[in-house]
């Protein structure tokens, strides 16, 4: 059965605290799942949140600050010690290919891993199908740091009746949905719009460790679900800047000008013990959005996307 949900394994910035992990998320999506910033204690994290190792099917390192990668060490020795099967992909930045071969061989095990490498060196395409694309996006942190964006490609839903009243049934649907048309006996053409309604695809980004800027905004334009640092409050705005993080609001601000619809909140510093006054700080910009706690779940929205025919 297919699920689509993002987990919060660690929700801290810089180091852990007595109720925040270091970094590290997971999306399910599908058959896909998608392991982000893996840092220290993230197969515990994985452990009490119900995300077996068996289920990463790729992994995506923003950035080499450790808080974002020492755990990926001990993911990589995991995925051999429970014999996992399938490839993993994994995505990092390409001037950090020293920090991840160090992780990749950082202590004697059993390495029957097979990881497929994907450094990453421009912005774009990183990987496509028949059903989403992934695409990165450099990002404005103190180091080279990259963003990412799934996104479900656009397809239709189908009207019962129409298809019903063209006789049109069984492989005839999936040959009209691969060529866009079909002839039926009788000489007509049906075209796919004349039996269906647009459905618009799924969409997620994931944008951490980053001052504002340009990429952020491609990144969560109009996106279903936008998972985004907020380090700081505001009154911290110039330190945010300075290090190369967002406040509660810029992250708001960011959600609301890109259009994008649920705002996940996290990566916040140990300085503040409770996330209440992040929550507040965004809501006041951006209606829709949750300050993350480590093991919540938190489903992909189902924004109302289908555009049915008059």
């Amino acid at each position: 059965m297919s699920e689509r949900v993002f987990v919060a394994l660690g929700t801290a910035s810089q180091v852990p605290t007595r109720w925040r992990n270091h970094s590290g998320y997971f999306l399910r999506w599908d058959d896909e799942g998608i392991l982000f910033d893996p840092g220290e204690g993230t197969q515990r994290q994985m452990i009490g949140a119900g995300v077996s190792v068996s289920e990463i099917t790729r992994i995506f390192i923003s950035h080499f600050h450790g808080d974002h990668c020492l755990g990926l060490a001990g993911i990589i020795q995991r995925l051999s010690l429970d014999n996992v099967q399938h490839p993993v992909h994994v995505y990092y930045p390409a001037s950090g290919q020293q920090y991840y071969d160090n992780l990749r061989h950082a202590a004697i095990f059993h390495d029957t891993t097979i990881l497929i490498d994907h450094p990453i060196s421009e912005s774009g395409k990183i990987f496509e199908n028949d059903k989403f694309m992934l695409e990165t996006k450099l990002l404005d942190h103190s180091v080279e740091t990259w963003g990412l964006r799934l996104q479900e490609r656009d397809d239709v839903t189908f009207i019962p009746e129409k298809l019903a009243a063209f006789g049109i049934s069984g492989p005839d649907i999936r040959l009209l949905r691969a060529q866009g048309w079909i002839d039926l006996a009788d000489g007509r053409r049906v075209e796919l719009t004349d039996v269906s309604n647009p459905r618009f695809g799924q969409s997620f980004a994931f944008v951490i460790d980053t001052r504002l800027c340009p990429a952020a905004n491609e990144l969560a334009d109009n996106v279903d679900m936008l998972v985004c640092e907020a380090t700081f409050l505001s009154d911290r705005s110039a330190e945010a800047a300075r290090y190369g993080h967002m406040t509660a609001s810029d992250a708001a601000s960011l959600a609301r000008a890109s259009g994008a619809d649920l705002l996940i909140l996290t990566h916040f510093s140990q300085r503040y013990p409770s996330t209440a006054p992040f929550l507040e700080e965004a809501a006041a910009i951006h209606a829709n959005v949750i300050a993350v706690r480590d093991g919540e779940r938190v489903p992909i929205p189902h924004r109302q996307r289908v555009i049915t025919s008059l």
